[in-house]
């Protein structure tokens, strides 16, 4: 497979600068630094050469009828993709990989609520 080219989402922007405050909060702002090193540093440069890295998210059963009904919406909007997750230190990051293209959707610290997947797509 060719390298995969790397877009990052609207909403992943959101997420980076809610991070910026989530880690400035907990006085941790020196740990933003260290992130973006390693998201452009490792993250994007794995991900671009090996896009199934990360595990399938939609690979796992939902744990309830909600969940269900997301796995589904998201399924169908994915139909030619994947949607996958990567733990990058003390981060969670979703991609979905579309053909050639991944698309960074939504990272979040480890300590910080779950991600809106419906949000992503409206």
């Amino acid at each position: 497979m060719a390298v995969a080219r790397v877009r990052i989402s609207a909403n992943f922007g959101r997420n980076l600068e809610a991070m910026r405050l989530f880690l400035e909060e907990n006085d941790a702002a020196q740990a933003f630094p260290r992130l973006l090193d390693a998201l452009f540093e490792r993250l994007i440069p794995n991900i671009k050469a090996h896009p199934g890295l990360g595990r399938d998210l939609l690979a796992r059963a939902p744990g309830s009828a909600e969940g269900g009904f997301i796995h589904q919406r998201v399924g169908k909007l994915l139909a030619d993709g994947e949607l996958r997750e990567y733990i990058l230190e003390d981060y969670l990051v979703l991609y979905a990989v579309t053909g050639s293209q991944i698309t960074l959707l939504a990272i979040k610290h480890h300590r910080q609520l779950s991600f809106d997947l419906p949000r992503f797509w409206s």
